[in-house]
C-alpha cells in the first residue's frame, strides 16, 4: 500500500503523534510527529533497542544524559545506542517537525 510520511498532518497536536509505519522481526519503523513538544522533565527514554533517528522536516534538540546536545534539522540523523539516556528538549514550535525512527536489535 502506497502511503506518503507528509500526509495526514493534524493542524494541532496536543502531544507528540506516534505512527508505526512497518515492524517485524527485531525492527519497527515509525514516523513521529512534534510541534513544540518535549520529553516529561522528569524522565530519559531509556530503550531496549538501538535507535536510527532522522529529522525530516522541522528543527529539534535531542539531549543525553552525559551532558551532551544534538540539535537537528532537515537530514540530520544518529543512531542512539540501546540504553543510552536521552531525551527532546525542544521542537520548533512554529513548524511540524517529522521524525523517521528505526528501531532495531544489536
Amino acid at each position: 500500500m502506497l502511503r506518503n510520511l507528509y500526509a495526514s498532518l493534524p493542524d494541532k497536536l496536543e502531544e507528540e503523534q506516534f505512527d508505526e509505519l512497518a515492524a517485524g522481526q527485531g525492527v519497527r519503523i515509525e514516523r513521529i510527529v512534534s510541534r513544540g513538544h518535549s520529553s516529561p522533565e522528569e524522565g530519559w527514554y531509556d530503550q531496549p533497542q538501538h535507535e536510527w533517528v532522522a529529522v525530516l522536516q522541522g528543527r529539534a534538540v535531542l539531549a543525553f544524559a552525559t551532558g551532551e546536545e544534538r540539535e537537528l534539522g532537515p537530514g540530520d540523523h544518529l543512531v542512539i545506542p540501546a540504553h543510552c539516556r536521552h531525551r527532546v528538549t525542544w521542537s520548533d514550535p512554529e513548524q511540524t517537525t517529522i521524525w523517521l525512527a528505526v528501531h532495531y536489535e544489536g
